[in-house]
């Protein structure tokens, strides 16, 4: 299957569906609870510095718009009919606009369309709603908030190319085999990296440092002459990272992650990683508090916001670890305006 081909057609469709649902604003404005919304945001796991991240940007904005917002998380990252129970519960509520970070791209349907069948603004964040199985439950999403992971991995792809100009061996350590996030990451590695480089093995490691430890132990005994790692997220990326420090061969294998966690920009500062591509959880949280305080006020949201992206190396990790949570350098956020 060509997963660009399937991640550009999902990107093309959630557009499609969100513009068709609140183009006008009309559905935003009938909650009629504009002047001090209630908001109620369901967001993955609070067990991940990722997620940590978010919640403080979504905290940090209720506090800043002088909004009420419940934040519910579910208890870990695969919890996927816990955090529907949550959003059950939530729907049940009187709010007035939800946050969703769904840990799949269909566990939280149930609860959305019964939000989108009471006219509720529904604001995706991170993780993107599956665009069919939402059409066919009639749901309506008012915006999708998130990081272009093609753009972040080609990025990392561009990178490895410049650590590596001689060319070599590279292997990629993606997250839950078939996971849209995970897939378009590598998509975006293979796309990004220059013709001298070779992708020899692809592995899974489910998101976890200790698998990732493992499954690069057994590729670098597989690959001798491996030159270098790219791995979807930093908590894989610091288990390779463990490894090749166990096999005595730190800076000689390169490797670069995604995420841009506190502990991750302090390893690419130390040398121990050699990058990240440093998404910006806390500003998609602060955007998608924003964006329901611009949709219960009956403004009209753009349909796919891209989140900020910076990829962090030893020469600026200091700029970033002074900046984190927050980004470091400048990005655009649509609805800041139209929350003022």
């Amino acid at each position: 299957m060509n997963s660009k081909r399937v991640a550009v057609g999902a990107v093309v469709t959630l557009e499609a569906l969100v513009l068709g649902a609140f183009a006008s604003g009309e559905a935003a404005a009938g909650s009629g609870q504009a002047a001090q919304p209630r908001i109620a945001a369901v967001i993955k796991g609070l067990d991940n510095p990722f997620f940590q991240a978010m919640k403080q940007g979504i905290d940090d904005q209720a506090r800043a718009g002088g909004v009420t917002v419940t934040v519910q998380a579910a208890n870990s990252i695969t919890d996927t009919t816990g955090q529907a129970d949550k959003l059950n519960g939530l729907a049940g509520q009187d709010y007035s606009c939800y946050v969703v970070n769904p840990i799949s791209g269909t566990n939280l349907i149930q609860g959305l369309a019964r939000l989108s069948a009471l006219n509720k603004p529904i604001v995706n964040i991170d993780s993107p709603v599956d665009p069919a199985a939402a059409k066919s439950a009639n749901v309506k999403l008012a915006t999708y908030i998130g990081t272009d992971n093609v753009e972040a991995g080609m990025m990392a792809g561009r990178r490895m190319t410049e650590l590596l100009p001689s060319g070599g061996e590279v292997a990629v350590v993606g997250g839950i085999a078939g996971d849209v996030t995970s897939g378009a990451r590598v998509e975006g590695f293979q796309k990004g990296i220059g013709p001298g480089l070779k992708v020899v093995q692809t592995v899974a490691a489910n998101w976890e440092r200790q698998a990732a430890l493992t499954a690069a132990t057994d590729v670098m005994r597989a690959n001798p002459n491996l030159a270098g790692f790219f791995v979807a997220n930093d908590d894989m990326g610091l288990g390779v990272a463990r490894a090749i420090a166990n096999s005595g061969k730190t800076g000689q294998v390169k490797v670069i992650s995604v995420d841009g966690n506190k502990e991750a920009l302090e390893a690419v500062k130390a040398g121990t990683l050699d990058g990240t591509v440093s998404q910006y959880p806390y500003a998609i949280g602060l955007m998608g508090v924003e964006a329901c305080q611009a949709a219960t006020a009956g403004k009209t949201l753009p349909p796919n916001v891209k989140a900020p992206v910076e990829m962090i190396t030893k020469d600026n990790a200091d700029q970033a670890l002074a900046s984190t949570p927050k980004p470091f350098g400048p990005y655009d956020d649509p609805f800041k305006a139209l929350v003022q």
